[in-house]
């Protein structure tokens, strides 16, 4: 893989060219900033990508600042290791953000991934189709992240609105035990990954990987070639060993408004 080829598309697709997610977002392209703007407060709302320098980055965090105060509620800065100035991390900490733990952007070629799905016994896959498949899915989250995921919620009810390819759940007998989901990126040749997490009991026995490769297959079929992942300490290792190649390091920094 041309890593700085395949990281250049992905900047000017995903990040530049980020579409909005669900019914009722949308996407702001104003001052040197591209913004997603979600439809709610547990929307996802933040800074996607950013085109900076010493004079104007002050600037553009400032007047973001104020237009997420104005609707009400805080925001997300996504800052990716390459983004300039150098010291933009500096700026959004004096600005009041608060950076929570890094992730990896890795991507790998889709024809080099496996795609056959290898369950432990006693566990089934079960695709997101309905609301109640995704209350399964939100309880799995919930318990491997340990935290409320009301967003994770109005995403997958947003993506069965839309006939997005299912969410997928893990289910151990009438347990929810993982679940994750995918976004399909139109006229790019992107597919990524999100969400991909497992309660503490069922770690390290191969359900991340069959969620990776159910995935996997469906974008395969749709006729995507690369998939990416932003990859956190827990799932990087078993990624790489799949085939994926890290490209930059990303993190969110995220501005609370009392």
């Amino acid at each position: 893989m041309d890593q700085d080829r395949v990281l250049a598309i992905f900047d000017r697709d995903l990040r530049q060219g980020i579409r909005a997610d669900g019914p009722g977002a949308r996407v702001d392209r104003v001052g040197g900033v591209v913004r997603h703007v979600g439809a709610n407060a547990d929307g996802w709302n933040g800074v996607v990508w950013s085109d900076l320098d010493d004079g104007t980055a002050d600037v553009a965090i400032a007047e973001q600042v104020e237009y997420f105060a104005s609707l009400g509620h805080g925001f997300e800065w996504k800052l990716y290791g390459y983004d300039r100035p150098a010291d933009l991390s500096g700026r959004l900490r004096a600005a009041g953000f608060v950076p929570e733990p890094e992730e990896t952007v890795m991507v790998a070629d889709i024809e080099e991934l496996p795609t056959s799905v290898e369950l432990p016994e006693g566990v089934r896959l079960l695709p997101v189709t309905d609301a109640a498949g995704v209350e399964l899915a939100v309880a799995a989250q919930e318990r491997a992240f340990g935290e409320a995921r009301p967003y994770h919620r109005q995403l997958l009810l947003g993506q069965l609105a839309t006939g997005m390819p299912p969410a997928v759940v893990a289910m151990a007998g009438e347990v929810p035990v993982s679940a994750a989901r995918m976004e399909l990126h139109p006229a790019t040749s992107f597919a990524s990954l999100w969400g991909g997490g497992t309660v503490p009991e069922w770690r390290g026995r191969g359900v991340y990987r069959a969620l990776v490769a159910f995935r996997t297959r469906i974008a395969a079929e749709h006729g995507y070639r690369y998939l990416q992942v932003d990859a956190s300490d827990r799932s990087r290792p078993i990624l790489r060993r799949l085939g994926f190649v890290p490209l930059a390091v990303t993190t969110p920094y995220v501005l609370t408004l009392e």
